[in-house]
């Protein structure tokens, strides 16, 4: 931005600037961990209130908005064993933290445009979050977020454990659901719940002195993420284009907010929004909502029909947090509303509805299309690193073979000869001290590790680890067998398997574990094969799936090919 600047002051420029907070995991360097120890340990309802009374004190919410009450599937801070408390102070403390280093870069963005002398004729947009605080962490929190992405609810008993650590690389942390609902004061629910403002809403700061004349003023028109760009647009006089690079573009939904800036009581011009995800659904309109949720985000548990939804009715333009649902007292309103969402949904191409979760990480369970389609066989190569999920064949709840050619110059030979994901969850095919080894490591809490017993001597070798499971279902446990040159010289049993991803973040590597490492046999960078792989084949059988998850498939290929359409 210097830069661009020195060069070209009389340019405008434009920058997003994305961080990775406060988004899970939750890491933060130790000075401001300790910034916050004990600041949490009155628990999330007395949070709840302080908050609520510091919005109101700050004029951020109306005065007359009143306090949502706590879902009953989120349990109070009472409730709690003293081992619970202890542990959710403790996140709450590193949520903080990384919420206080987060803020401090983003003033020394601010200072970079002061001293630049351009902050006065910049429009600078803070938006704080980009949905509600997140509730995907469970009732205890997790050590590891991606067993609660792969619907499993983490314990206190597996958490503690890495109580001193927590927020370090060595975890990859989320805090628990009552530390979410806080964070959503006054709202009800959280991230996910997009029936719910708990779940959608996020300040919203707007700076821009040489155009803006009030300062620290509230403004309450209904605004969307979608409003960003026409006012981005409008602010610097540029026309809406009608084609890019040679394909037409589709007009924005939303609406410039600029005609607020000199008016705190214009009328409001984004006048309806749809919301929908996971099923949980509403709709906004001239100062109405009507919403249904659907699941919750911590549970993976058989929902229940769409139809039969409890359908909720707020007028939020006098109920600013959703407190009083008046879908009993005026049905009129609510249906009218319901049929709007309806309208809203088939042009936004949101039906058929997938109220699916976890399940939506697997390819071959979602029925949604990948690299690999219907292959049975890949073969790699070195050099081929960080190949993500849904690029490298999938070996999840099917059986599969992995056969590496390698050839080795000495019997000392070391290193990864192909790994997938890393220290939170993934497989790897390794030599170590000379000896050929696999290892399977379910979310960093349990480990199946077989090794040959005997040091592999120079020259050309066949290493091939064979996994047969039990049954056709998502994270069943199965066999683990490793050959060496066709002779079977280890076996092992693996309990329960991953069963919908290994990681968002981490990918396959042929040669290396190039990331975090799946196995504590060897050290994160510095786990190179010192001997030659020629090639390595995954074979994998095609999925015998149950019926529940060929029926997902079924719903799956029936919203790509809506999505298509």
């Amino acid at each position: 931005m210097q830069a661009q600047h020195a060069l070209t002051p009389d340019k405008p420029f434009f920058v997003y600037f994305s961080t990775g907070a406060l988004h899970a995991p939750h890491h933060v360097p130790k000075e401001y961990i300790e910034r916050y120890k004990g600041k949490f340990d009155q628990g999330w309802d007395a949070l709840n209130q302080e908050v609520f009374a510091r919005q109101k004190q700050m004029g951020v919410v109306p005065p007359k908005a009143e306090l949502t009450k706590r879902p009953n599937e989120i349990p109070s801070w009472d409730s709690q064993t003293a081992e619970q408390k202890k542990l959710a102070a403790r996140q709450m403390e590193r949520f903080a933290g990384f919420g206080e280093h987060t803020d401090e870069q983003v003033g020394r963005l601010v200072e970079t445009l002061q001293e630049m002398g351009v902050m006065d004729n910049t429009l600078f947009i803070y938006i704080v979050g980009d949905n509600g605080a997140s509730a995907e962490g469970g009732p205890d929190g997790a050590y590891n977020e991606m067993m609660a992405l792969n619907g499993i609810v983490s314990t206190a008993a597996i958490n503690m454990p890495h109580y001193d650590e927590w927020g370090s690389p060595s975890t990859f942390p989320h805090y628990a659901i009552g530390w979410a609902w806080a964070g959503d004061t006054p709202f009800q629910w959280t991230k996910q719940i997009a029936s719910h403002y708990g779940g959608t809403t996020n300040g919203l700061v707007i700076h821009w002195p040489a155009r803006i004349k009030a300062k620290g003023g509230i403004r309450s028109q209904f605004t969307y993420i979608t409003d960003i760009a026409p006012t981005v647009l409008e602010a610097a006089g540029l026309p809406f284009p009608k084609s890019v690079n040679g394909t037409v573009q589709r007009a924005f939904e939303g609406t410039s907010m600029i005609y607020s800036f000199d008016n705190p009581k214009a009328k409001e011009r984004h006048t309806t929004q749809y919301f929908e995800m996971f099923g949980n659904r509403a709709i906004y309109h001239d100062g109405w909502v009507a919403a249904a949720r659907h699941s919750i985000p911590w549970l993976m548990a058989e929902n229940p029909p769409l139809s039969k939804d409890t359908w909720e009715l707020y007028h939020v333009a006098e109920d600013f947090s959703q407190a009083r649902d008046l879908a009993a007292k005026n049905p009129a309103k609510l249906k009218e509303l319901q049929d709007l969402f309806v309208k809203e949904a088939i042009k936004n191409h949101v039906f058929p509805i997938d109220d699916r979760r976890a399940e939506r990480f697997n390819a071959a369970i979602a029925g949604r299309p990948d690299l690999m389609g219907d292959r049975t066989s890949l073969t790699v190569y070195p050099g081929m690193i960080g190949m993500l999920e849904n690029t490298f064949i999938n070996v999840k709840n099917r059986s599969y073979t992995i056969t590496a050619q390698v050839e080795l110059r000495n019997s000392n030979t070391i290193g990864v000869i192909i790994a997938q994901a890393g220290a939170f969850g993934g497989w790897t095919l390794y030599m170590k001290d000379g000896k050929a080894h696999h290892e399977y490591n379910y979310f960093g809490i349990e480990r199946t590790n077989i090794g040959g017993p005997n040091v592999l001597a120079a020259g050309k070798h066949e290493i091939k680890y064979e996994f047969t499971i039990d049954a056709p279902k998502p994270g069943a446990g199965g066999k683990a067998v490793l050959y060496v040159d066709g002779q079977q010289v280890a076996t092992g049993y693996i309990p329960k398997t991953q069963p919908y991803g290994f990681s968002g973040d981490e990918g396959a590597d042929v040669g290396m574990d190039g990331e975090t490492a799946v196995s504590k046999d060897y050290k994160q960078g510095d786990n190179k094969f010192t001997g030659k792989i020629v090639k390595v084949t995954i074979d994998v059988k095609p999925s015998d799936l149950s019926a529940a998850d060929k029926k997902a498939v079924e719903l799956g290929r029936e919203v790509g090919a809506a999505i298509s359409d």
